[in-house]
């Protein structure tokens, strides 16, 4: 029999079980299953700096159970036993509520899914929003979705570009010497009259950044919602690098910024396989003041990370752009980004309960 639980802070055990849980599915499906805004909360309450419900657990060795609307991530798993087959995230009270779920690969088409969706539709009373993510467009997620009443309503797209620079062939068998350099595609940015671009540098800019962030994603659900926490949490990250991290600026004013990142390991091969070791570079984010920059200035920006990620020996770079998002989708295309996977977001579309 599988029993849901509700968990405000996490304990190693419990960390431990999630992230084998995510692991599994990874492997089968070749996507994490969950955001990184949510594995960066899958650490111990010790660690996690969540606040600490003081009430006795039910010693099944997986965290701190309460209710799903006390502040916060509240994670929910579904347990057979002490095995946990199922979980799910579901972000804090407000008039939008955003979940990811996901379930054990060997424990599918038995009516988990289901009963997560359930639990969080039922956390989420109307008139509040709930939506849940899928990582992947995949028919399973579409068929749950639709029989929960679930309407689909984002789609976030992960494109990639190979990374190609100047490169000498071998010489040529006559003995005539090497041919000359490849065209590089990623020509020097064309950086707005003014305008310098810089390397972030912790703890200087952090203010600055979020508010420059702030203005940039202003009508973003998730982007222009960062605070101090959040960055943070990604400069304690092991893959945070300052000399990656790239910001405009003209007379001592931010303008804009591009941050990358690089992977250690594929999250998401083309083939549809687990993670590979070969590492990736990362359009993470990029933003720039509406009105203020001068034009070309996201181009330049995301010129200068694309080559910083290439001279690091990197062949290929991802980022994620949601589909709506035209102009930013034509950026990318015209710089040579085409699309990898797409995730998509399930809108609640219709009150009352799911059906089984």
């Amino acid at each position: 029999m599988t029993s849901l639980i509700w968990l405000r802070t996490l304990d190693v055990p419990a960390v431990a079980a999630i992230t084998d849980l995510l692991a599994a599915a990874e492997r089968v499906d070749g996507s994490g299953g969950v955001s990184e805004d949510v594995r960066l909360t899958l650490r111990p309450a010790s660690d996690a700096g969540a606040d600490t419900n003081t009430d006795t657990g039910t010693g099944t060795g997986t965290g701190t159970e309460t209710g799903p609307g006390e502040g916060g991530v509240a994670h929910l798993v579904a347990q057979a036993g002490s095995t946990v087959v199922g979980y799910a995230a579901l972000s804090a009270p407000g008039a939008q509520r955003q979940a990811e779920l996901v379930v054990h690969p060997d424990h599918r088409r038995a009516g988990i899914g289901t009963a997560l969706v359930r639990e969080l539709s039922e956390a989420t009373p109307a008139p509040a929003q709930l939506e849940i993510w899928a990582h992947g467009d995949s028919p399973a997620a579409a068929a749950l979705a639709g029989r929960a009443g679930f309407d689909r309503s984002r789609v976030l797209l992960q494109l990639r570009r190979p990374l190609r620079g100047p490169q000498r062939l071998p010489p040529l068998p006559a003995g005539g010497g090497a041919d000359p350099p490849a065209a590089d595609d990623l020509p020097e940015p064309a950086v707005p009259a003014g305008v310098v671009i810089r390397t972030f540098e912790p703890g200087r800019d952090e203010a600055a950044w979020l508010a420059v962030n702030a203005k940039a994603f202003a009508t973003h659900p998730e982007q222009g919602r960062w605070t101090m926490s959040d960055l943070r949490a990604r400069e304690a990250e092991p893959w945070f690098a300052p000399a990656g991290f790239f910001l405009a600026e003209r007379d001592g004013e931010l303008l804009g910024f591009h941050w990358t990142k690089v992977h250690p390991a594929d999250p998401a091969p083309a083939d549809g396989s687990a993670a590979r070791p070969e590492a990736i570079g990362e359009v993470y984010v990029v933003g720039v003041v509406p009105g203020v920059g001068g034009a070309g200035l996201g181009r330049a920006l995301t010129i200068t990370g694309l080559r910083h990620l290439r001279d690091l020996g990197l062949g290929t770079v991802m980022l994620y752009v949601d589909e709506g998002n035209e102009r930013a989708v034509r950026l990318y295309t015209r710089l040579g980004f085409h699309r990898h996977t797409v995730d998509v977001s399930y809108r609640r579309a219709t009150p009352g309960r799911v059906r089984g």
